[in-house]
């Protein structure tokens, strides 16, 4: 499909005509794009409302099977001190996907199109290497997470729960031929399950607030998971499944399914409402993921099982340690929305990477199945040959891997927000592009330390 951009409003200077009128690639997501009217001279709220889902998307990622494992890990080996790595790690995903979404509406490209077009084709087939790598890590995270639900609620084998949840593909193609908002409410009513699951588990647990090891302890920064490599290794998995590469991806994406104006005054607007949109999502995001952790610390930590870092044995300990009977089924029904949220978001994002850096011309249909078999196979050999044993392992280590592949998504979005002449006057400002840069060289540190000290034990302290 070719591109078909809406002239701007009469009398006003479109921004960076170059950019989106000349050499600009299909249309993202084809299908959904543009399909989701925004009511020009409306008020603040209808505009809101029509932006309302994007961000609820991509929060899908920020509480997905991959941060249940790193959390409860957390949570249980060292109480609430690692509520710090949750919160700092929500602001970077704010602050990140909030660049994503400007790249999406301003540029008129998702992330994997912009790279595609600014870089050789060297460095583009790394980066599509690297978005690959982080697709499959992200998609053995989600997978496992709800064939760990459907085996500990209904006893499925784990290989076949996965191959179950890969059917997901369907249901997505089902919902966009019904439109884009169908498959959003559905996320959002899954995040909203989780959420009241949640805070049901944490009054069961009823957590310690106040004290000097309490939860509000745990917000400041310690310093000791630097000299602590378990500790750095778990809050990099943290880092890993809260900041996900492939939601930078599917956030630049999924902003164009709304139809806004394309003036600068259109555009400021729309960036303000994405911005408030995501923003809010990964707020509730973060209260997810920060309950987990808590419940972990609340119910394993503080009775002595320190030793619990997998979802199947919190799972089984919960009903025996909080002396309740609803604990047990309604944790794994949250796991099973978890996993299934996230499998639907993840199809999504192998879609736009797929399309985005290789800019292949096939049917919708044979594209998903296509991305959807790049991320799957893996996830069904992983769990086949490391069992139901394993697969808690698999989730930390593959969390951990995303974290890695990280600075390959951060970079060039930065370095492409920050460019003037495609971004004009939204290209990034000072105080942006510092904080932009600090964090990619914080991560990068972070993740070439966590290397180097696997590779050189003596690192470790």
């Amino acid at each position: 499909m070719d591109v078909n951009v809406d002239a701007p409003e009469e009398g006003v200077v479109a921004l960076a005509p170059d950019w989106r009128s000349t050499g600009t690639p299909r249309n993202s997501l084809p299908e959904v794009y543009r399909t989701i009217d925004v009511p020009r001279g409306a008020s603040w709220f209808r505009r809101l409302l029509a932006f309302i889902g994007p961000g609820y998307l991509v929060a899908v990622g920020y509480m997905d099977p991959g941060n249940w494992a790193t959390d409860i890990a957390g949570g249980a080996t060292y109480s609430y001190r690692l509520l710090s790595v949750v919160l700092i790690s929500s602001l970077m995903a704010m602050f990140l996907q909030s660049l994503a979404a400007k790249l999406g509406i301003v540029g008129g490209r998702d992330l994997a199109q912009a790279c595609h077009e600014r870089y050789g084709r060297r460095t583009s087939v790394l980066l599509w290497i690297s978005a690959e790598i982080a697709i499959v890590a992200c998609d053995i995270a989600e997978v496992i997470g709800a064939a760990i639900a459907l085996n500990l609620l209904f006893n499925v084998p784990m290989v076949l729960g996965v191959i179950v949840t890969a059917l997901d593909v369907l249901l997505v193609l089902g919902l966009q031929h019904r439109g884009f908002r169908w498959i959003e409410t559905l996320v959002i009513t899954l995040i909203a399950t989780m959420m009241v699951i949640f805070f049901v588990e944490l009054l069961f647990a009823k957590p310690d607030y106040w004290s000097s090891t309490g939860v509000m302890s745990g917000f400041k920064i310690h310093m000791d998971l630097l000299r602590n490599h378990k500790m750095l290794y778990i809050s990099l998995g943290i880092l890993g499944a809260t900041v996900m590469p492939h939601n930078l991806y599917l956030h630049s994406s999924i902003i164009q399914t709304r139809k806004f104006g394309l003036s600068v005054a259109s555009l400021r607007d729309s960036v303000r409402l994405a911005y408030l949109d995501s923003s809010v999502a990964l707020v509730l995001a973060f209260f997810v993921n920060a309950a987990i952790l808590m419940l972990a610390a609340a119910a394993f930590y503080r009775t002595g099982h320190h030793e619990v870092g997998s979802i199947q044995s919190a799972y089984k300990l919960l009903t025996p340690l909080l002396g309740a009977s609803l604990a047990t089924p309604l944790f794994a029904v949250a796991l099973l929305a978890s996993g299934q949220n996230s499998t639907l978001t993840g199809t999504m994002a192998g879609q736009v990477i797929l399309e985005g850096f290789t800019d292949f011309r096939i049917q919708p249909w044979l594209r998903r199945i296509i991305s959807r078999c790049i991320a799957i196979v893996p996830a069904v050999i992983a769990v086949a040959h490391y069992g139901p044993n394993g697969t808690d392992t698999l989730l930390i280590g593959s969390q951990v891997i995303l974290s890695i592949q990280l600075s390959f998504a951060v970079v060039p979005l930065i370095q492409i927000t920050n460019d003037r002449v495609k971004m004009g006057e939204f290209a990034n400002g000072r105080l942006t592009r510092a904080i932009g840069w600090f964090m990619a060289g914080a991560i990068a540190i972070l993740n070439t330390y966590l290397v180097l000290s696997i590779i050189f034990p003596s690192l470790q302290g």
